[in-house]
């Protein structure tokens, strides 16, 4: 499989009530960490790995997300302005992604069924990757397209050990031993997105309007067609302010693990 040739599709019409402190003003994949869109940071993690085709379906704010990339180069690049005539020169004209991206309108209301549906028509590979538009991680996602072409499934989903929401403390009677703040539960595992499909799985969401988690995925693990690729490493998903403050923390001290990529693009 040429991953350049494997549409990625980032669900992109959710409201982000939780995180309602920006997201009244920007779509939740729009909340920006480190200067630069959450989403951006979840492609450059696929773009290390060689996907460049992503596909977008739009809802809430849509508009927010196509002007920032009809923009890009004005947004990313630097500029030479001509006041007298109006002249706008972008003086370095060739960003380092070199993305195709396809951004649907899929409404407003619509589940993440029903957009996967929507956008069927742009799946043009025998795979497809998913994930959402609010969680990163040090995945390899190399090691994850290997394991799904091994199983033999229709869907392989990235599984992920949990962080607690609250720190935990490990005690000796009266006295505090440790003290963590929000660590990983290593009691099971949950869904953390960066799914990998083939193209079969898409018969499981036509005509549906429903969320992927609540028909489709679970239709596929009654028929035996899911798979399991355990990712030990970070994952952090920005449900709430306070995970979108931590982000923005870890990336300004320089320990954000999800920066896997080296191009020197974060400007």
């Amino acid at each position: 499989m040429k991953t350049a040739e494997i549409p990625v599709v980032i669900p992109c019409g959710g409201k982000g009530t939780r995180i309602r402190e920006a997201s009244d003003r920007l779509p939740k994949p729009m909340i920006e960490v480190g200067g630069r869109p959450i989403i951006w940071h979840i492609m450059k993690i696929y773009h290390h790995y060689g996907f460049r085709r992503f596909v977008l379906p739009l809802g809430y704010k849509g508009w927010e997300i196509k002007n920032y990339f009809l923009r890009y180069r004005e947004k990313t690049g630097d500029l030479r302005l001509g006041l007298a005539d109006g002249s706008v020169e972008v003086l370095n004209a060739s960003p380092s992604e070199d993305w195709e991206l396809t951004l649907v309108e899929t409404g407003l209301e619509t589940g993440t069924a029903g957009r996967l549906s929507m956008v069927r028509r742009h799946l043009d590979a025998d795979h497809f990757m998913l994930t959402y538009g609010d969680g990163v991680a040090d995945i390899d996602l190399a090691a994850l397209t290997d394991a799904h072409d091994r199983n033999g499934k229709l869907v392989t989903v990235t599984a992920v050990h949990p962080v607690s929401r609250f720190g935990e403390l490990g005690t000796d009677g009266d006295d505090v031993t440790s003290f963590m703040e929000k660590p990983e539960i290593d009691a099971g595992r949950i869904n953390g997105g960066f799914f990998m499909f083939r193209s079969g799985f898409l018969d499981y969401v036509d005509d549906r309007s429903g969320m992927l988690e609540t028909g489709p995925l679970p239709e596929a693990v009654d028929d035996g067609e899911m798979g399991l690729y355990p990712h030990n490493g970070f994952w952090r998903s920005m449900d709430t302010f306070r995970e979108w403050k931590e982000l923005n923390e870890m990336w300004d001290t320089g320990d954000a693990p999800w920066k896997i990529w080296n191009d020197g693009a974060a400007r």
